[in-house]
C-alpha cells in the first residue's frame, strides 16, 4: 500500500466526522480519486460502475466492483476481503440489469436501506441512472448530496502525500526539458507529445511514474489563443509560440507544470505578455502565506498586473494531489476572488495565470504547497519564455 494502515484510518476517521456534521449515516463514494484516498485502491477499473459504501459506526468500508476487479482490491488496499464484493458480469453494460440495482441489494441485506444516504451527485462517475436505480432500490432512504465531502478532506495534504508530489516535480521537470529541448519548426506536434508521454512514464532512475490524469496540452501557434488542447499531427513553425502544460505523476499525486516557448524571435505582443505574466506569478508566490484567503492571492496578481490593463476572467489556480482521469484537480477551493477557503501549512495548489487572447496565449504555471511561513514550489524549472533557435527539423539532419 502507498500509505500505512494508520493513515487510512485517520482519514476515515475524519470522513465520518464530516459524514455526521452533515447527517449522513451511510456514504456511497464513486469518485476513484475518493476511493483510493480511503483505502488504496488503485485500478483502471472506473470504466464500469464502482463504489464505496463507508458506514458511519462501522470500522472499515465496504468495495463494490465487477468481479475480475475484486482481486485489484485485494492487493491494493487495507480492507478485509469479506469487505470486498463483487458484482456478477451480467451487470456490466446491460440492458435490464445496473449495478446500482445490485448495491442497493446488498444495503437492504446488512440492514442499512432505511438510514441517510449521502452519494456524489456532481462527478464524473456517478450518473442519472445510478442515482435512479439507487432510489427505487432503496425506497426508505433518505438520500443527500455529498458531493465533495471527501474531496474536503483531501485539502491538508500530509508529509507523505507532499513528498509524492515532490517526486512527481521531478518527473514533470524532466517531461518539460524533453519537450522543450525536442520543439523546432519542422518537427510534428505528436512526435513532442511522444517524448513527453514516454519521460512522464519512465519517470527518473530511483522512481517510476504513473499515467497522468490529463495527457499532454501541447497547442501552438494560433491554437494557443485556447489552453485545453493536446496534440495534432501538424508541424511547428517559424515563429510559433508553443504551450505545453503537463504533469509528473508518482502513486496517482500529481504535480503540474506549464510553460510557453517560441520557435525563434518571439513577437513583441507575446513578450510583452510574457513579461506581465511573470511579474504576476512572482508577486503571487511570494505574498502567499497561512492565514490568508484564497481570494486574496487573487487581490495580489489583479494589482501586480494591473498597470498593464490585463484582465483575467478565469481562476488563477486550484487545489491538486491525487487524482484519476479526466482531471487533476481536487474541485473545492478556488484561488478567485470571493473564496474564503484560509490557506493551511500542506495545501497544495496549481497557480496557473494563463492569459488566452484571439489570436495567441503565455502560460505558465506552479504547482505550490503552502508552508507555516509562505509556500515552496515543487519544481524546480526556469519561468521565463523560452526560446528556440530557428534551426529547421531538415537543417537537423545535416548537422
Amino acid at each position: 500500500m502507498s500509505f500505512t494502515t494508520a493513515e487510512y484510518q485517520d482519514r476515515m476517521r475524519k470522513t465520518k466526522e464530516r459524514m455526521d456534521a452533515q447527517g449522513i449515516e451511510v456514504l456511497l463514494i464513486t469518485d476513484p480519486a475518493n476511493m483510493n484516498y480511503l483505502t488504496g485502491y488503485d485500478g483502471w477499473s472506473f470504466y464500469v460502475h464502482q463504489l464505496l459504501i463507508v458506514i458511519i459506526d462501522e470500522d472499515q468500508p465496504i468495495w463494490i466492483g465487477r468481479g475480475m476487479d475484486a482481486n485489484c482490491a485485494k492487493i491494493t488496499t487495507w480492507l478485509y476481503h469479506d469487505n470486498i464484493i463483487s458484482y456478477p458480469d451480467a451487470f456490466v453494460q446491460s440492458d435490464t440489469d445496473h449495478p446500482m440495482d445490485f448495491v442497493a441489494d446488498i444495503l437492504m441485506q446488512i440492514g442499512q436501506a432505511k438510514r441517510s444516504v449521502g452519494v456524489e451527485m456532481d462527478t464524473y462517475y456517478f450518473t442519472a441512472k445510478c442515482y435512479e436505480r439507487l432510489t427505487n432500490g432503496l425506497p426508505n432512504a433518505t438520500f443527500r448530496d455529498a458531493t465533495l465531502l471527501v474531496n474536503w478532506v483531501r485539502l491538508i495534504k500530509s508529509d507523505q502525500e507532499i513528498a509524492y508530489m515532490k517526486k512527481a516535480a521531478l518527473i514533470v521537470e524532466r517531461a518539460m526539458q524533453e519537450g522543450i529541448n525536442g520543439i523546432q519548426a519542422g518537427i510534428r506536434e505528436c512526435d513532442i507529445a511522444a517524448k513527453v508521454l514516454h519521460t512522464q512514464v519512465i519517470g527518473t532512475e530511483e522512481f517510476g511514474g504513473d499515467y497522468p490524469s490529463i495527457m499532454p496540452l501541447i497547442p501552438a501557434g494560433p491554437k494557443t489563443s485556447t489552453p485545453h488542447l493536446t496534440w495534432s499531427d501538424d508541424r511547428f513553425r517559424e515563429g510559433d509560440a508553443v504551450i505545453m502544460e503537463l504533469t509528473g505523476c508518482y502513486k496517482r499525486y500529481h504535480s503540474p507544470l506549464a510553460r510557453t516557448v517560441s520557435i525563434g524571435q518571439p513577437s513583441r505582443e507575446l513578450k510583452a505578455l510574457s513579461e506581465i505574466v511573470q511579474e504576476g506569478i512572482a508577486a503571487c508566490l511570494s505574498g502567499i502565506r497561512p492565514g490568508i484567503a484564497c481570494g486574496e492571492v487573487e487581490e495580489i496578481w489583479k494589482k501586480t498586473v494591473a498597470k498593464s490593463g490585463i484582465v483575467k476572467e478565469s481562476r488563477l489556480g486550484y487545489p491538486v494531489g491525487l487524482s484519476y482521469p479526466p482531471d487533476w484537480g481536487e474541485h473545492t477551493a478556488s484561488l478567485r476572488r470571493g473564496d474564503k477557503t484560509i490557506l493551511k501549512p500542506n495545501m497544495a495548489f496549481h497557480l496557473i495565470p494563463g492569459i488566452w487572447n484571439d489570436d495567441y496565449g503565455f502560460e505558465v504555471s506552479e504547482t505550490f504547497r503552502v508552508t507555516e511561513t509562505g509556500c515552496e514550489t515543487l519544481a524546480n524549472f526556469p519561468r521565463a519564455l523560452a526560446i528556440k533557435d530557428n534551426v529547421s527539423a531538415d537543417n537537423i539532419k545535416a548537422l
